[in-house]
């Protein structure tokens, strides 16, 4: 093997188009632009979803439903994962604030306690929102739950 007789392995390079480099290369001219037109300026941008003037698909394509502008969007924490929490930390009362420490929440969250698993231990809860099924198992354990106030921010 000679320095003089060294190429890449087939097929690991393709040769590079090189416009704009005169007549002879076949790429000169119009550097493959084609002829007038935005495209074949410098400094053309599209705007995102501009399809040529053609209608664009998200203008062609039906609507339907609606978002509701007043729903209260929830963080929902089911028992099962409250007493995992039981047993790894064995708090008194659970507030929003130990859920937030622990990963399960975030600081702006409306927690809402939902009835999926079991519960085993008697604990107070305080959250925004209970469903009724995982009311009914903490107050049969004997726990205590308090719903706490949402604070209603200002529109402006």
């Amino acid at each position: 093997m000679k320095l003089h007789t060294l190429k890449p392995a087939e097929g690991s390079t393709k040769a590079k188009k090189r416009v704009g480099r005169g007549q002879g290369s076949g790429h000169g001219g119009t550097s493959t632009r084609g002829h007038k037109g935005a495209k074949s300026r410098s400094g053309y941008k599209s705007k995102i979803g501009f399809e040529g003037g053609q209608m664009p698909l998200q203008r062609r394509v039906p609507k339907f439903g609606f978002k509701n502008i007043n729903r209260v969007e929830y963080k929902g924490i089911n028992l099962d994962t409250i007493q995992i929490l039981i047993d790894k930390s064995k708090p008194k009362t659970i507030t929003t604030q130990l859920l937030v420490e622990n990963g399960l929440a975030n600081k702006k969250d409306l927690i809402k306690i939902l009835g999926r698993g079991e519960l085993k231990s008697k604990i107070n809860i305080s959250a925004h929102g209970f469903s009724s099924k995982a009311k009914s198992i903490i107050e049969d354990l004997g726990g205590k739950i308090e719903i706490i106030e949402k604070k209603k921010e200002k529109v402006e």
